[in-house]
């Protein structure tokens, strides 16, 4: 048995692109689906065919988990932190036994923000022996060289990914997340293209980057034996990001 997750930022709450947006999710036809940038919360449930579960925002955007009508959602909420997005968990019946997905769009301007943010979503999941983090954390991760590929962006969008006292690339937020025992599920075995934007319709302020992940405990890192960026057709156009699916096998 399997089960599949899939996070993508639809960018703006897809605005004239929820057609190509839920072409890609029904070629991946995922069990939980993480979704950012909810603006205007467009009814993706019912183009989707899936539940939703809509963590609102006080200053961003909603971020969503959507589920498959087969999957048993035990309980649902949202993150009690004033998140500048927005963070959504969920608790749902699986082969392996009850699992924690949460969902969250980490803060994009500066990194010291979205370290408080990691720290946040790391307590979240830090008594859950079974637990995925999934979202754009707008972040890079510790274990790449990311000064090559950043020094081809402007410094405006550059110095998103910058110590903001000059002391290079700051992958703060996901050290602290893989200090916090999360694994990188694609790191783990992930195939194929790394970066998850830009698409065809990225702008200015992306370079090739990996700013969305799926991230395990280990005992549910385990679970997973396939991870990968969903390239191609109407993933090219749908959004700015690609979105990047997981599935877990017993």
């Amino acid at each position: 048995m399997s089960l599949t997750l899939m996070t993508y930022n639809i960018r703006n709450g897809g605005r004239g692109r929820l057609d190509a947006v839920a072409r890609v999710v029904a070629e991946v036809s995922p069990d939980i689906l993480a979704v950012q940038e909810l603006r205007g919360e467009p009814d993706l449930g019912a183009l989707t065919g899936m539940r939703a579960h809509v963590a609102r925002s006080a200053g961003g955007q909603p971020v969503g988990l959507f589920f498959a009508r087969h999957l048993r959602v035990l309980a649902a909420g949202v993150v009690p932190r004033p998140f500048f997005h927005a963070a959504a968990w969920a608790r749902v019946a699986t082969p392996g036994g009850p699992l924690t997905v949460v969902t969250a769009h980490l803060f994009p301007l500066w990194g010291r923000v979205r370290r408080t943010e990691a720290r946040w979503l790391a307590g979240v999941v830090k008594d859950r022996k079974d637990a995925v983090l999934l979202g754009d954390l707008n972040a890079l991760d510790p274990y790449s060289d990311h000064a090559a590929r950043l020094a081809t962006l402007s410094r405006r969008y550059r110095r998103r990914h910058e110590h903001r006292c000059g002391r290079g690339v700051d992958t703060r937020a996901m050290a602290l997340l893989a200090r916090r025992g999360l694994v990188d599920v694609f790191r783990r075995c992930g195939t194929g293209q790394a970066w998850t934007v830009p698409t065809r319709l990225g702008g200015a302020e992306f370079t090739e980057l990996r700013l969305d992940y799926v991230l395990a405990t280990p005992s549910a890192a385990g679970w997973f034996t396939e991870c990968r960026v969903v390239t191609g057709g109407a993933a090219e156009s749908a959004s700015d990001h690609y979105p990047l699916m997981a599935r877990a096998t017993w």
